[in-house]
């Protein structure tokens, strides 16, 4: 396994991160609690020290899921990357879309970070973790309803205390980034970037690596849609949200593997999968520090941590390169 320290902080992330969203079940359908622990026990074996979760996926469980997995382990040999501001309770700060819990009741979702909120959340967070410090804490998204200054003044006030190491924040524009620097050091922004999802290229990482940011990739792989895997058709459990997403329409699913198969030729002599290929390279890519990848089972979560061995020459990585900007999905 690589790892890689995360700018101007002394925490080292291990290359590929675990990430947790599946293992609470919410928005992808049921995943088994026992697979799902097992899944990151396994990818910490193959050296996966770092596992991203949230209180919103699963409203509380894959924390839960994450607390238990690593009871046993020391706790300085994992970092607990977790975040805040989404809230499933109530309707306080800026409205985000309607959904449902795990158990099929309806549910609203907020944006919400007010200073008290923020604090009251680490502190749920702590717990259902199982620990007394987060080692980064990340707003989840902008809550247009809250001065950004306010939300990251509780963030520092929370490592002045000790229950946080470093501040990061995901989904944010750079001028958001900016702002909340005026209350706390920032050291990373988690968004979106895969082959078939370049848009934060265009801003958000370029002020990343001029400010000394680390980028953590989130969805490299495209919720599953650049494992190969997926063909026109497919039917998606009840409840997973990539049914209706247009990623996933019968028309980009098949330019999609008609792109995949353009570098499946490099895979096959390396004697890996397509979807190691690809987390391989998003790691190579510009700016990007670390690749989040989820998995259900322990089957996928070892193949994933195994996708940092990969080699790939400069000709490959600037062919697979060349091919991805050819890509257009509708």
């Amino acid at each position: 396994m690589e790892y890689r320290k995360l700018a101007g902080s002394d925490l080292q992330l291990s290359v590929i991160t675990f990430g947790a969203w599946a293992a609470g079940s919410w928005m992808w359908g049921k995943t088994d609690r026992k697979d799902a622990i097992e899944a990151i026990r396994a990818a910490y074996h193959e050296g996966v020290t770092s596992i991203d979760t949230a209180p919103i996926y699963g409203q509380g469980e894959s924390e839960e899921i994450v607390g238990e997995a690593i009871r046993g382990i020391p706790r300085d040999k994992v970092q607990i990357l977790t975040k805040f501001g989404l809230s499933w309770e109530g309707n306080k700060g800026s409205f985000y879309f309607k959904s449902k819990n795990n158990a099929g009741k309806e549910i609203d979702i907020y944006k919400y970070a007010e200073k008290e909120a923020v604090i009251k959340e680490c502190e749920e967070s702590l717990q259902r973790l199982g620990t007394d410090y987060i080692d980064l804490y990340q707003i989840h998204w902008h809550d247009s309803a809250t001065p950004i200054t306010e939300t990251f003044e509780a963030v520092a006030r929370l490592i002045e205390q000790g229950k946080v190491r470093y501040a990061g924040v995901c989904n944010y524009n750079a001028a958001q980034m900016a702002e909340a620097e005026k209350a706390v050091r920032l050291v990373s922004n988690q968004i979106p970037f895969s082959m078939v999802n370049r848009g934060v290229e265009t801003e958000t990482v370029p002020y990343c690596i001029k400010n000394g940011k680390s980028v953590l990739a989130y969805s490299p792989m495209e919720r599953g849609l650049l494992t190969g895997k997926i063909m026109p058709g497919h039917q998606f459990q009840e409840g997973d949200h990539r049914a209706g997403h247009r990623f996933f329409s019968d028309e980009n699913i098949s330019k999609t593997n008609q792109f995949l198969q353009k570098i499946k030729p490099i895979a096959d002599e390396k004697g890996i999968t397509l979807a190691q290929l690809v987390l391989k390279w998003t790691t190579e890519r510009e700016g990007i520090t670390i690749a989040l990848a989820g998995a259900r089972n322990s089957a996928q979560s070892v193949q994933n941590a195994k996708a940092a061995q990969i080699i790939l020459t400069v000709d490959e990585f600037h062919f697979i390169s060349s091919e991805v900007e050819k890509l257009n999905l509708s």
